[in-house]
């Protein structure tokens, strides 16, 4: 690949309007966000969608329960890497002008807060949940006798045996407790052998996970009651420990370092043998965090504190049960679909039975998808018939995370099979999904796909599938792209587009992208895509520049930029500049923002909106009026540095007039939503746009399924 792209450290802007913020500079944090912080703001903003009472009742939990496995994963990452960067003497600072040492300490003090109302939420909802009929009971006192009883003969039969109590002393070392495991912390009373007197005894039990974390009691009438396996030990425990008494028992779990960092120079050519390695020694990284209950004694408390090596700012007192994500197990209750949104239907479009007819569909024009309003199905149909049809020669793809029971695995098998060159450039290292990527890639190896574990240095996050058909002694490509991953399953609940065409140039710029992957070669010229890291940061910031040239030149000058992430200064700055120059900015930025908007000056054409609602949204769009033109285009990649400079992704543009409109339609019903959008202020609070009286609501997620295409 070519060389990285190497950004100044400043890029002066000139004066910052009236002076009150200074020069436009990356030095100037009065100008950034936090990326870290602002990463907490957008996980309160899914939060609120649990508190709405607009959302169903199960449809709220889900939420809650999305909140939580959104803040595991950001300790076991972010906030580890912060850590990290501080044990290793770096206290760098950040965009806001915030060192490493006083964003931990902001993050704790905000995450605090934030589980302190996680957990009010988790109370409310359970309540609702017992007054439609499915009771959590939480206090044993609530029990009857014959549940007693059936929770007694469980226990005998199904929990005793795979429990494994762990007494701490000096001939029993701490155990490894493994990472978001639910455990047991036990103190117990024993008389001492050598004096008679009584001493106390620490111990740890940890709460299988191979069995249900609730227990469905039986019972008579419409509610359902169910009772947590941690209760169930708990109320048994003594039996563990015969001849001692049981003095307290308290849950906690432990959130560990649970990010991959290897020397890909040094392991290149055993990388896949170095990613199996590493995803084993994940279990092992230090302890980030600990949730304990709120009346956990100090003993207990300091014990653990000192045996994990935590901080006291690293120990979060929670008021219900941990592990609140395990409460989607209600969501997949039977009966229970008064309480869930109601049923969506996909369109099903581009299904045809016969290679001739879709591939002429495709060549007939440029075709556009928006899932999840329309099936990906197209996608799956496209590489089955792919598979079977002896007119295809060739199939190349990226995979990046993909549902474990794909169709795609079985149908790049069962192409490879059928005497067709089949290669796959899979992500090893997307995150959390290692595993799982690497034991479908080996199954791919072993029905004759070539595989490709990635490139040095960079993550393969572009999604591009080619497809060589032998047509009337000519070989014709055809190419999709997409901002969205090759999963079936979450493309129900992510919205994303999807492209399909046999554009000479987009695929011959694909079929150009894939060699140099495969090949030491540099990126040579490309037609009408950009790549990163080749040019794909460079060709934004031409693109904003020409803009800004044009509000300079008197002509009517917009950018509308839709995606997950805006952190990369440079791109901000740039924005900065085209802002004060007249362009209007529109941005839709579901996650992190570290750009400012409403600065006197410097940002007062700039709005930023984050819509949180029923899909994820996951779509990017790149807007630009380009003097009336109109420039539209699509990527796998976000405005961050790691998505420019550590990433293969891809830029391509819409030509098609039709599916230029149709993606305006989306953009244009975003900037309308009264109902989701919450719109980001200079403070950086996000506040969700109040309705005019009379004013029509407007939920662009809903609008969107209405749309006809």
């Amino acid at each position: 690949m070519a060389q990285k792209i190497k950004s100044p450290e400043t890029q002066n802007l000139g004066s910052g309007g009236n002076g009150n913020k200074g020069p436009i500079h990356i030095g100037n944090s009065d100008i950034f966000f936090d990326r870290e912080l602002s990463w907490v703001d957008f996980n309160k903003r899914v939060l609120e969608e649990a508190n709405d009472p607009e959302n169903p009742l199960l449809e709220r939990l889900k939420f809650l329960c999305i909140t939580e496995s959104n803040l595991d994963e950001f300790y076991m990452v972010r906030v580890a890497g912060v850590r990290n960067l501080l044990a290793e003497g770096n206290d760098e600072k950040s965009l806001n002008g915030q060192r490493a040492s006083e964003i931990l300490t902001e993050l704790s003090n905000k995450v605090r807060n934030f589980v302190n109302v996680q957990y009010e939420t988790l109370t409310h909802t359970l309540e609702q949940m017992k007054e439609n009929g499915i009771h959590l009971i939480l206090n044993p006192d609530e029990l009857n006798k014959n549940e007693i009883e059936d929770i007694k003969h469980y226990y005998k039969e199904d929990v005793s045996p795979i429990l494994t109590p762990l007494s701490i002393d000096p001939s029993h070392p701490f155990p490894h407790i493994l990472n978001k495991s639910l455990n047991l912390a036990i103190v117990l009373t024993a008389d001492d052998e050598k004096t008679g007197l009584k001493k106390d005894l620490f111990a740890v039990v940890q709460v299988p996970s191979v069995l249900p974390r609730f227990l469905q009691l039986k019972g008579e009438g419409k509610t359902r009651r169910f009772f947590p396996l941690e209760e169930i030990i708990k109320l048994h425990v003594d039996d563990l420990f015969y001849g001692m008494t049981v003095k307290e028992v308290y849950p906690f779990r432990i959130l560990r370092d649970a990010d991959i960092s290897i020397d890909e120079e040094a392991s290149v050519k055993d990388l896949l043998i170095t990613m199996k390695k590493e995803i084993r020694n994940r279990i092992w990284g230090d302890a980030v965090r600990m949730d304990i209950y709120e009346g956990t004694s100090s003993f207990v408390r300091n014990t653990l504190k000192e045996l994990m090596e935590l901080q006291d700012h690293e120990i979060f007192d929670v008021s219900s049960i941990l592990n609140i994500s395990d409460t989607m197990y209600f969501y997949g209750l039977e009966h229970t679909s008064k309480f869930k949104y109601t049923f969506f239907q996909q369109k099903t479009t581009l299904k045809f039975e016969s290679p001739e007819k879709i591939f002429d569909a495709i060549k007939k024009k440029d075709r556009l998808l928006h899932h999840p309003y329309q099936s990906f199905g197209a996608i799956e149909d496209l590489l089955r018939i792919s598979s079977e049809d002896p007119k295809v020669l060739g199939i190349k793809m990226t995979l990046y995370r993909t549902s474990g029971d794909s169709p795609i695995i079985q149908y790049l098998g069962q192409a490879a099979e059928n005497g067709k060159q089949v290669t796959v450039l899979v992500e090893l290292k997307a995150r959390f999904d290692e595993e799982r990527n690497i034991k479908w890639a080996q199954k791919l190896e072993e029905r004759g796909v070539h595989v490709v574990y990635g490139v040095v240095g960079l993550k393969i996050h572009s999604k591009m599938l080619l497809i060589v058909r032998r047509e009337e002694e000519h070989l014709v490509r055809y190419v999709h792209l997409g901002t969205g991953n090759y999963n079936s399953t979450t493309s129900k609940y992510y919205t994303d587009l999807s492209f399909f065409t046999v554009n000479k140039d987009i695929t011959e710029d694909v079929s150009t992208i894939f060699n140099t992957i495969t090949s030491y070669a540099k990126m040579p010229f490309l037609h009408k895509l950009a790549a990163s890291p080749h040019n794909l940061k460079t060709v934004f910031l031409a693109l904003i520049e020409k803009e800004t040239e044009n509000a300079k030149a008197g002509k009517p000058a917009r950018i509308i930029f839709k995606m997950n992430s805006l952190v990369d200064p440079h791109i901000i700055l740039a924005m900065y500049n085209a802002s004060r120059a007249g362009v209007i900015i529109e941005l839709i930025i579901r996650g992190i923002c570290c750009l400012k908007p409403g600065l006197p000056g410097i940002s007062e054409n700039i709005t930023v909106i984050s819509i949180v609602g029923r899909f994820l949204e996951h779509t990017r769009i790149y807007y630009f009026l380009s003097g009336g033109e109109e420039s539209i285009f699509l990527a796998s990649a976000d405005c961050m540095p790691r998505n420019f400079e550590r990433r293969i992704e891809v830029l391509f543009p819409i030509l098609d007039t039709k599916n230029k409109d149709r993606i305006k339609k989306i953009l244009d019903v975003q900037i309308r939503d009264n109902v989701k959008a919450r719109l980001l202020s200079s403070d950086g609070v996000y506040r969700k746009r109040e309705r005019a009286e009379g004013e029509k609501p407007v939920d662009s997620q809903i609008e969107r399924m209405n749309f006809t295409e």
